[in-house]
Order: structure tokens, then sequence, then C-alpha cells
């Protein structure tokens, strides 16, 4: 059987520290259930990586073109170190605090991008940083980064693979040797007091040389100290500004989270008073439609009062006709029994 894909191995390096083992002994039984003994076994060999391994084997898997180009810069930075070329080496010094800086930002980009990462306060970007400084000076750090199968994060105190120079201790004898004049057979030998100043000269070279020795070495280990110091205090700037970055990013999703409430509530508030508005047009279209019944009903009935006035006074006018006509009626029937 030829093992585990490498697609299937970089999908569980990719899963966050938390749930590897999960998803690891899932591909192990899935693996036995196929009948593919040799690899399950080589699945239940891959051990859990620390969160900045994670974080580095997801920029791997991720992003491989930049891991490239970092093994690439490595690559040469390792050989201008070996080689001891000064501006060659300060170039790419340069450009690997620039490399290194990329990545890391990019990285922080990958795991806001992962559902299950930590949250952006707690990622350990100093040891993502302090990993892939090691990739420049560690080929095999290097190459373990370029896999995507990391395991741990990695360091490295010194400053590349810089061979020192080889250093010979000269004496005071040999300095006499060297300047002192061959003596030919038969010259005369110095005279004591010569050869007592002459130690005395060589003793104080001696010590001279190993003072300043020892100046020298006590200089380079302030240097190595100061670097020391410069590292540890760019990390504790690193680590403040993490916390704060962490902080106001939580602050921001708080207040995004305020913002996405009150355009919620706002556009409650319109919808509500989009309707109450349609109530009122509607309220006023029947206030509009009620003042014409009501007019309406007004002329109806000053008509019809104009029409009982008239009717009164027809009504009036009649009744006194026929008074009239009775009135005649009976003057005509009192003239007529007169006549009888």
């Amino acid at each position: 059987m030829p093992g585990p894909s490498t697609e299937l191995v970089q999908q569980l390096y990719r899963t966050p520290p938390d749930r590897f083992v999960a998803a690891r002994d899932a591909a192990v039984a899935e693996a036995r259930r196929a009948g593919d003994a040799t690899t399950a076994r080589q699945l239940a060999r891959l051990r859990r990586p620390t969160v900045a391994a994670w974080l580095v084997n997801l920029l791997a898997i991720r992003r491989p073109e930049l891991v490239a180009d970092l093994v690439q810069l490595a690559d040469a930075l390792r050989t201008a170190q070996r080689e001891l070329r000064g501006p060659r080496l300060r170039e790419l010094s340069a450009q690997r605090r620039a490399v290194v800086g990329a990545l890391v930002v990019e990285v922080r980009k990958l795991a806001a991008a992962e559902p299950e990462a930590p949250p952006a306060g707690r990622l350990p970007l100093a040891e993502v940083e302090a990993t892939l400084n090691a990739a420049f000076s560690d080929a095999e750090v290097a190459e373990q980064v370029r896999a995507g199968r990391l395991l741990r994060a990695a360091s490295y105190a010194g400053f590349g693979e810089v061979p020192r120079p080889q250093l010979r201790l000269v004496t005071g004898d040999e300095e006499e040797q060297e300047e002192r004049p061959a003596r030919r057979p038969g010259t005369q030998r110095e005279r004591p007091e010569v050869a007592s100043r002459t130690d005395r000269t060589t003793s104080r070279t001696d010590r001279t040389t190993s003072r300043t020795d020892r100046a020298a070495e006590r200089a380079e280990q302030a240097e190595r100290a100061a670097q020391r110091a410069a590292r540890a205090e760019r990390a504790r700037q690193r680590r403040v500004l993490d916390r704060e970055l962490g902080r106001a990013q939580a602050d921001q999703e708080r207040v995004e989270a305020e913002l996405t409430e009150a355009t919620a509530q706002e556009q409650d508030g319109v919808a509500v008073l989009d309707g109450i508005e349609a109530e009122l047009v509607e309220l006023e279209r029947r206030r509009a439609v009620a003042e014409q019944d009501l007019s309406r009903a007004k002329l109806a009935r000053r008509a019809a009062e104009r029409a009982v006035t008239s009717a009164r006074r027809r009504a009036g006018e009649v009744e006194a006709a026929i008074e009239a006509l009775a009135a005649e009626e009976g003057d005509a029937d009192a003239g007529v029994g007169a006549a009888d």
C-alpha cells in the first residue's frame, strides 16, 4: 500500500490542533475499514502540532509560493553568511526582516479565515516569527516549514552559519624569533641586561595582547547581550501590541455588533413610521370622502328645508282659499234663505 495521500496529510495538518486528534483517529478508522493497514499505521503515527506550528503549517499549505520564496532567500542568506560577504549579507538581512514581517501578517489573515482558530489576541505570533527566522539559519527547519508538517515552534539564538576565523595565540618567543634576525654561528651572545629587557618587553606585549583579547571578547559578549536584549524587547513590544490588537479587535467586534443592532432598530422604526404614514394617508382619504358626504348631506338638508317651507306656505294658501270659499258659501246660503 502506498500510504496516506499528500492531500489527506495536508488536510490533517491544516486542522486546528484541538480537533487534530479526532480528525486523525477518524482517518485511521476509515483506512482500517478500507483494509489499508499501512495507511492506518502511518496516520496513527502523526502527532498533533502546537498552535504556533499549526499556523506555520497553514501558511505552507495555503500559500506555498510565499514559503518557497522564504526558502530561496534563506539559501541565499546562508551562502552569504558562509562566504562572509558583508554588503550582500546586509541586503539579504533586510529582505529577511521584510519577508518575515509580511509572512506574520499573512499568518494572521489565514488564522482569521479559519472558523476554529483562536482569537487574534491569543495567537502565538512571536513563536511563528521565531520559527520563520530559524528557517533562515537552519536548513532542516526550512525544509520542515516548506513541507507544512511542523510539530513544534523553532528558534535560533545566533546569527546564521557564520564560520569563526581561526585564531592563533602569538607568544613573545615567536615574536622575538620573527623580528630578531638569525644569529650567525660564532656571533657573540647578548648581554644579560639586554636579554632581561627583552623578556620584560615580551611580557608586557603578552599582557597587552591578553587584555586586548579579553576586551574584544567582552565587546562581543556585550554586543550579543545587546542583540538578545533587543530581541527580547521586540518580543515584549510585539506581545503588548498583540494584546492591544486583541482588545481593539474585540472592541471593534462589540461596536460593530452594536451598530448592526442599531441599524436593525432604525430599519424597524422606518417600517413602523411608513405604516403610520400609510394609515394617515388612508385616514386623510376617508376624511375627504366623509367631508364630501357631509357637504352633500348639508345641501340635501337645505333643499329639504326649502321644500318644507314652500310646502307649508302652499298649504297655508290653500287653507286660506278654502276658508274664503266656505265663507262665500255661507253668505250664499244666507241670501237664499232670506228670499224664501
